[in-house]
């Protein structure tokens, strides 16, 4: 075979294998569909157990920990963390302190939730899990009927509006 076939066939196959790759990373991102099942299913899950249900939270392998997604846990009033599965030293953590990575106030956003029977989606920058730098979250957080907990999970987003998220959800 001549040389210029083989590179032929060679980029024909780096093309099919490349876009089959990213097929599959576009596969294991979280749908914001995914995201609002799943923290109405946390909700009502941390409804029925409080805080002895919190422990479930803080498992990585779990099924609340799925894609490039993940649930975490609000005390809003103690306003700390309750639970985190990727970043545990979270836990225990003055929420209204921290700060996304371009220096913004956020996680009282989110507890607002607790005002909010539907829910609510928050936009801030967060780092990927894996990643140091901050990537562009969106977050729909509800509140654990019952409980001091808001459960939240996010997507990581350049496009969606929190506006098309919220018709959604039936959140703001």
């Amino acid at each position: 075979m001549k040389r210029s076939k083989i590179l032929i066939i060679l980029g024909i196959i780096t093309f099919i294998i490349g876009g089959l790759a990213q097929f599959a990373i576009a596969q294991d991102k979280a749908s914001a569909q995914e995201i609002v099942k799943s923290v109405r299913d946390a909700a009502s899950s941390l409804s029925r157990t409080g805080e002895a249900g919190l422990a479930e939270f803080n498992k990585k392998p779990s099924q609340w920990v799925w894609k490039d997604s993940y649930i975490f846990v609000l005390d809003c009033g103690k306003g700390v963390m309750a639970a985190h599965p990727m970043k545990p030293e979270l836990v225990g953590k003055d929420i209204l302190q921290m700060k996304d990575t371009k220096g913004n106030s956020f996680f009282g956003h989110l507890c607002e939730a607790a005002k909010n029977p539907g829910g609510l989606w928050v936009e801030y920058w967060w780092p990927k899990p894996g990643d140091k730098d901050g990537s562009r979250k969106i977050s729909y957080a509800l509140n654990a009927g019952g409980t001091p907990y808001v459960v939240g999970a996010g997507i990581y987003d350049d496009q969606a509006t929190i506006a098309e998220l919220g018709k959604l959800s039936g959140a703001k």
